[in-house]
């Protein structure tokens, strides 16, 4: 289905309810940059990536998994039987997650909860890919710490999240090329400026250099940006390098 849902005046602020999750995926690629080739990317470094002797004991976790098209990725290029987790609190997200998986006759695990409040389970990979941003900041880096703890010692942690510069006329700048992909994408300005106000407080983003020195203080040892897009970026994290 087609994203048309702030056409009208927004009566609520932004939530993954129905609304959101039946119109998820289109909604990801017309706001989102380049999304479809950052999970093209994920998903082939992640393959890269698969023990090639004890592929079953290979566990990928996919945290705000929402209608799990990164573990469908992965689970279409592995060719291997590596678990695939899926964690997410919206029950509309995890019902069309299982559909979808269903269709694709793909073995995934899915788990509806808050990832703040749920036991990860223990991973070769997690991937978070746009779900840091919308954790509050104070409890954000118990989160990152908690993600380093539940990864395998060789762990790897892939994260994507829309970000801010620290430079204010930049950053100004920056916003507005990204509302001009919007539009280009069919996106009206109506439609921008009301979702723009449902996100507000909801939507909280970092710099590259906050979420760096986060995932640092969290215990990681190396973290790199391997895909950036004027206010989005992701990266590759290392438990240990």
């Amino acid at each position: 289905m087609k994203d048309e849902i702030f056409k009208k005046p927004i009566k609520k602020q932004f939530e993954f309810d129905e609304s959101v999750a039946s119109v998820f995926d289109d909604m990801l690629e017309r706001s989102v940059p380049f999304y479809k080739e950052v999970i093209d990317l994920i998903s082939n470094l992640i393959v890269k990536n698969i023990s090639s002797n004890n592929s079953s004991d290979f566990v990928i976790s996919d945290l705000g998994c929402s209608t799990a098209q990164t573990l469908l990725e992965i689970y279409k290029k592995s060719g291997k039987s590596v678990k695939l987790i899926g964690i997410d609190n919206s029950p509309a997200m995890i019902k069309r997650a299982k559909n979808k998986a269903k269709a694709y006759g793909a073995k995934i695990e899915f788990i509806m909860g808050d990832i703040l409040k749920e036991q990860i389970p223990l991973s070769n990979v997690i991937i978070s890919n746009y779900t840091l941003q919308f954790i509050r900041p104070l409890k954000r880096e118990k989160l990152v710490r908690k993600i380093y703890n539940s990864l395998k010692e060789d762990g790897i942690f892939i994260v994507s999240e829309k970000v801010i510069s620290e430079d204010k006329t930049l950053n100004l700048h920056l916003i507005e090329e990204y509302y001009s992909f919007k539009k280009k994408k069919g996106y009206s300005d109506f439609e921008i400026s009301q979702k723009r106000e449902a996100l507000e407080n909801v939507l909280v983003p970092y710099s590259d250099k906050e979420n760096m020195e986060m995932f640092k203080n969290a215990g990681f040892s190396y973290s790199e940006i391997i895909f950036k897009w004027a206010n989005f970026s992701t990266y590759f994290i290392k438990k240990r390098f």
